[in-house]
């Protein structure tokens, strides 16, 4: 006779195994709670668009402080002789397109920023537009500069930095107001360059042809952000922005 009991003990074993198993395979079957998401970063915030303005801003800072700009309309048409200019007035020309060359430096920064601000796609790409036009103003004064042998201003970077603040802080103002910003800014600009076309040598047709086109460009900017919804600026505001033109231009006509 054999006995049972090994294998009764075994079976009852067994029994438990399966009872302990089961037991675990119930609580993984519970519904678990949908993981909390994580907050979205400060990138992910940032719309498709608005992200292409991040970069085009990054690229435009280094490529207007670092690189030769190149424009895309060929430079006003200039005399078929050489200016002939004496020494004084090659000095005063210089002068005068380094002022010009630093304001085409802070169009960039001004458009770029607020590009980058703006919400609104239309106004975006307005800005951008402008901001092209402006490239070739500075293509064209930092090649006159270099036919005058002169130097841009070595003060770029901080002007630079300066109108990115500027524009950004009037981009974040609303549209109503970011134009108005363009609207002053430009007006300013476009009396800044007529006063230039009067100081600069009666000889000097390069430097003038320049600062021509240049000037009916500024308006232009100007007109287009007025129709497009601009606001009149406070008027201690548009004393702020001249003041602050006046030190830029004062200083960068020497360094």
């Amino acid at each position: 006779m054999y006995c049972t009991r090994p294998s009764q003990l075994w079976q009852r074993k067994a029994d438990n195994m399966q009872l302990a198993l089961r037991f675990p395979l119930r609580e993984c079957n519970k519904v678990q709670p949908p993981p909390t998401p994580c907050p979205p970063s400060y990138i992910q915030t940032l719309g498709l668009n608005q992200m292409d303005s991040f970069f085009i801003a990054a690229d435009t800072a280094l490529r207007t402080l670092f690189a030769k700009p190149r424009a895309a309309k060929p430079c006003p048409t200039l005399p078929s002789g050489a200016t002939e200019l004496t020494d004084t007035e090659r000095r005063r020309a210089a002068g005068l397109m380094r002022v010009n060359h630093v304001g085409e430096v802070c169009a960039q920064a001004l458009y770029a920023s607020q590009a980058l601000a703006t919400p609104d796609a239309e106004l975006r790409r307005q800005f951008n537009q402008a901001s092209a036009d402006e490239l070739d103003h500075l293509a064209w004064t930092a090649e006159r500069l270099q036919e005058l042998g002169a130097r841009p201003s070595v003060l770029n970077p901080l002007w630079y930095a300066g109108a990115f603040g500027l524009g950004l802080l009037a981009g974040r103002m609303g549209t109503a107001a970011s134009l108005g910003f363009v609207v002053e800014t430009e007006t300013q600009v476009g009396a800044h360059l007529k006063s230039h076309l009067d100081a600069l040598p009666a000889a000097d047709h390069a430097s003038r042809a320049i600062v021509a086109q240049m000037h009916d460009d500024e308006l232009r900017h100007a007109r287009e952000a007025q129709a497009a919804g601009a606001v009149d600026l406070p008027g201690p505001v548009k004393l702020l922005m001249r003041a602050a033109a006046k030190l830029m231009t004062t200083v960068a006509e020497r360094i």
